[in-house]
């Protein structure tokens, strides 16, 4: 006889546990079994019949697998959690016995634990189990950086402790000397969001999201129990891998941390980097072949001695052939490899620049400016951007903190300086007494150091998207920025871009729809302009004949709404002629442009061959399954929609260099 089944036992709902059955099996807390899975990484799971899962009468809401959880079981944190519920419930005892002399040494020991062993824990072993190699902690980076940049920023309070933030801080800046020293900053970004950052490590791209530097206000429906969760596992993992990446390029970690220069707001100088001298390292060395010296045999040695000195001969009799060979041909080469110099034709001539080798190293992009970041601007950012790409030199006002190049503005060695305010010159009242505006720069047009280049803080950001210089004509302070576009989105075809010019990407109807209307405003200027005229000569006539005018003008400002297919045409040229003859005037011809009769042939031509193309689409449509027609009438609706959002932007930018053009006019 077949053995019964329980209810419970078997597929789905054994596959499945309750989050209060899995609290209740690993004997611990809810805040302590969130903390569990956060750090391992397990996460709650959907099975595909609540009720088949759900072993008891109420309707439970989270689910896990069977299998992870008894995967926590094998835990070392769990017993850790242990010990600290059991050091809690000796100090409530003591409380509740009104010893309160016992309650207050077992807190203050909880508070060393080097010294009394209070239970502690460490996220080590967590993340070797997350991340087995070390590519794959750099994959999972992006949103650890995001989290800790933003804890970096927010003020202490008491669900954010003050340690945490300025661990993080430190750990941000650690990361960032990193990415100066090693030139990983690819690209950046200046959004709603905040200023976005994207970095080459180890071939794999890591993007982040750093907020701006304003005064954070924390709101009280944000949980920061569980935020705070990740930013401890995060910080151990930033840890980890600053740890791997500085040991990469031959740095001690940590830095050396100058906690006065921090006070003073000088951020990344206060971190001094330092080199590992490898020469020194003998413990390292002996620590890995453990104390054995083992070194190669010598016959081998001297047989593969042999072995190369007889390849060395040969190579060499063969390079003194080839230059016995190519002896009448080494000017030539020579002239071939270097580059052309172009000298002027008769002396005193323009000097013409000169080629020179491509040498486009992003590394290198201002290593020969030297910068001074007004007060206005965010020092920050600028300072992280610049530094990665070579800048040395870089200057700010002293009340923007330390760490600068120099804080003398009229610096002489200043080859560029960064502003952010509208150009306003000072209001001089009668007295002589200049009064500035605190929002305007305090040097004016006409009052600028000379030999230095002015430019808005976009520049900087552009320059480094691009990987060149940009004109400073554009970025000038007080100038209208060009468009500072992402450079994550790339560009897809037949979708609109801002870069490329108007006429290259907008499609045959919207060209002739331009034209037309171009030339029909030109038509309505002209014909105002002759109503003008006509009412000047008839100025002196019966005012019958100005109301019958004024009708006229009436019915052709009707008319002229209405020109849109030939057949209205003929009717509203009948009306006109009709109309001069009850008034006995000559009869008013409309004079139609040969070009726009063209355009208008041209477009209804256009019209005609898209509506035979919709034709030919729905008869091939009538041939596919319903739900093939399903799948394609979904696609034309998506394309549809991305198209009429790219016309509307096109029409705004069309419209905008067309008020742009009328305004330079």
């Amino acid at each position: 006889m077949a053995k019964i089944k329980k209810k419970g036992q078997s597929g789905q709902a054994k596959n499945y546990i309750t989050r209060t059955q899995a609290v209740k099996k690993l004997q611990i807390s809810l805040p302590d079994f969130r903390k569990l899975c956060i750090w391992k990484g397990i996460y709650p799971r959907e099975p595909r019949s609540r009720k088949k899962v759900s072993k008891s009468a109420t309707a439970s809401t989270t689910f896990y697998y069977t299998k992870d959880i008894q995967y926590l079981q094998h835990e070392p944190l769990l017993q850790k959690f242990r010990e600290q519920k059991v050091l809690e419930k000796k100090i409530s005892r003591a409380l509740g016995r009104g010893d309160v002399g016992d309650a207050a040494r077992l807190e203050r020991n909880a508070g060393r634990p080097d010294q009394t062993g209070k239970p502690r824990y460490t996220l080590h072993h967590v993340i070797r189990e997350r991340y087995p190699t070390f590519i794959d902690a750099i994959r999972d980076l992006d949103d650890c950086l995001s989290m800790l940049f933003l804890f970096a920023n927010l003020p202490s309070t008491t669900s954010v402790p003050a340690k945490m933030i300025a661990r993080c801080e430190r750990l941000c800046h650690e990361f960032q000397h990193y990415l100066i020293t090693s030139h990983s900053l690819r690209k950046s970004f200046l959004s709603i969001k905040g200023i976005y950052y994207q970095a080459n490590i180890q071939g794999e791209d890591v993007l982040w999201l750093v907020p701006y530097k304003f005064n954070q206000r924390v709101v009280g429906d944000i949980d920061f129990r569980i935020m705070g969760t990740f930013v401890e596992f995060y910080m151990t993992l930033l840890g980890f891998v600053n740890y791997r990446l500085y040991s990469s390029i031959g740095l001690k970690y940590p830095p050396k941390f100058d906690q006065t220069k921090d006070d003073k707001g000088a951020e990344l100088a206060a971190l001094t980097l330092e080199g590992v001298n490898l020469a020194t390292n003998d413990d390292t060395t002996k620590a890995i072949a453990n104390g054995e010296g083992h070194g190669p045999d010598p016959k081998v040695q001297a047989e593969v001695d042999k072995l190369v000195k007889k390849l060395r001969t040969e190579s060499d009799a063969d390079k003194a052939d080839e230059e016995m060979g190519e002896g009448d041909d080494e000017e030539e080469e020579k002239a071939t490899d270097a580059i052309d110099k172009f000298e002027p034709a008769a002396p005193g001539g323009d000097v013409l620049p000169q080629p020179t080798y491509s040498g486009n190293d992003p590394s290198k992009l201002f290593a020969n400016c030297t910068f001074f970041l007004s007060r206005e601007t965010p020092r920050q950012s600028l300072e992280f951007i610049l530094r990665a790409f070579g800048c040395k030199r870089i200057g700010w006002d002293s009340i923007l903190g330390e760490g600068s190049f120099t804080t003398d503005e009229s610096d002489p060695s200043i080859t560029h300086q960064i502003v952010d305010r509208p150009i306003i010159q000072a209001a001089t009242a009668e007295q002589g007494d200049g009064e500035d505006n605190q929002t305007a720069q305090k040097l004016g047009p006409n009052q600028r150091y000379p030999g230095r280049i002015y430019v808005q803080p976009q520049w900087v950001w552009d320059c480094v998207n691009d990987e060149e210089l940009k004109s400073p004509e554009l970025y000038a302070p007080g100038a209208a920025l060009p468009p500072h576009l992402s450079p994550f989105v790339k560009p897809t075809q037949g979708q609109y871009d801002p870069t490329v010019p108007l006429e290259e990407q907008e499609t045959e109807g919207e060209a002739l729809d331009a034209e037309i209307e171009d030339a029909k405003d030109e038509a309505g200027s002209e014909e105002e302009e002759d109503e003008v005229d006509n009412d000047m000569d008839v100025a002196d006539d019966n005012d019958d004949d100005e109301e019958e005018d004024s009708d006229a003008e009436e019915d052709e400002e009707e008319e002229d709404e209405e020109d849109e297919e030939e057949d209205e045409e003929e009717v509203l040229q009948r009306q006109r002629e009709l109309e001069a003859e009850i008034s006995g005037k000559a009869v008013k011809s409309k004079q139609v442009d040969p070009k726009l009769k063209a355009k208008l042939d041209k477009k209804k031509a256009l019209e005609r061959k898209k509506k035979e193309e919709a034709e030919d689409l729905e008869r091939a449509k009538g041939m596919l399954s319903k739900k093939k027609r399903k799948l394609f009438e979904q696609m034309q609706y998506t394309n549809k929609k991305k198209s009429t959002e790219d016309m509307k932007l096109r029409s705004k930018r069309r419209k905008l260099e067309k008020e742009k053009a009328a305004g330079k006019a």
